[in-house]
């Protein structure tokens, strides 16, 4: 579940370009009036079809809030199960730079487990993992209004659950399609330390003898990497108005190192993760 948040923030987070607010069909982007020239925000929600935990076999739907905008000089992205804080503003051309906080709630084997062998291993703690966030992002890459992005988070577990650390690398491509229809697409992995790798992927004594799956013991590294698809279409036509959105997003991830060799992966789930997902937004 923690890889197709992570995913579908990341792709999320390229659409809430400010290429937006250009418009190829209509007059330069200095002299057009839109709702991303000043303080704009983005609410929706979801439904995503996904595995029922990081490396499952079994498939569950369940609901994903989105928020994203610029309020004043803080932009706002979407994350997995939180958001990033963007506190350098973008200039009016040229590459732009990211800095700020991530903020996101891990509910990995927190809940909606439904292999039995694995439900008997328990379920774990909610981790919130908070840490520093940095980009760049680098337009006009194949045309004037596309944009090709490269974000890291770093965040770490202040809630007692993991008490380990998660880098998050991403890059992204965002591209209008018409003057009412965007798409990204996004390359993801996960970096974890020990402890992180022990909590989610290590089989201890206890859950063995609970589960009947055999000990193993987890260490950090790779966890995973994927690409996610988006495509967004805009009600009446025009992405530069605001408004209600629709967007689908597709994805597939490859479990790696540990989290895929763990007993919850090898013998109870699949390295091999795709998630789906539907979702409506609006932008004011």
């Amino acid at each position: 579940m923690r890889t197709t948040l992570l995913a579908a923030g990341g792709a999320l987070a390229v659409f809430a370009c400010p290429a937006l607010a250009q418009d190829s069909e209509g007059p330069p982007p200095s002299e057009q009036t839109t709702v991303y020239d000043g303080d704009w925000v983005t609410v929706g929600a979801g439904a995503v079809y996904a595995p029922s935990y990081d490396g499952s076999d079994d498939y569950v739907i369940f609901p994903v809030p989105m928020v994203m905008g610029q309020i004043g000089p803080v932009g706002i992205s979407p994350r997995g199960g939180g958001i990033a804080l963007d506190f350098i503003p973008d200039p009016e051309e040229g590459v732009a730079f990211d800095l700020g906080v991530a903020v996101g709630l891990n509910s990995n084997r927190a809940d909606k487990i439904k292999d039995p062998v694995v439900k008997a291993a328990g379920e774990l703690d909610r981790a919130v993992e908070i840490g520093p966030s940095a980009g760049i992002s680098i337009p006009g890459v194949l045309n004037p209004y596309d944009s090709l992005s490269f974000n890291l988070d770093a965040r770490w577990d202040v809630a007692g659950a993991h008490d380990g650390m998660v880098m998050s690398p991403g890059l992204s491509y965002f591209t209008p399609l018409s003057r009412g229809m965007a798409g990204a697409l996004a390359l993801s992995a996960e970096y974890v330390d020990d402890s992180y790798a022990d909590y989610y992927y290590s089989v201890s004594p206890t859950q063995s003898a609970a589960s009947g799956l055999p000990l193993y013991q987890a260490e950090g590294g790779f966890t995973k990497a994927g690409a996610t698809a988006l495509l967004a279409m805009d009600l009446d036509g025009n992405l530069a108005n605001g408004g209600i959105s629709l967007f689908g997003v597709g994805g597939y991830s490859r479990m790696l190192g540990d989290a895929k060799r763990t007993p919850y992966t090898s013998l109870r789930g699949d390295a091999d993760q795709f998630f789906a997902a539907l979702g409506v937004g609006y932008t004011f």
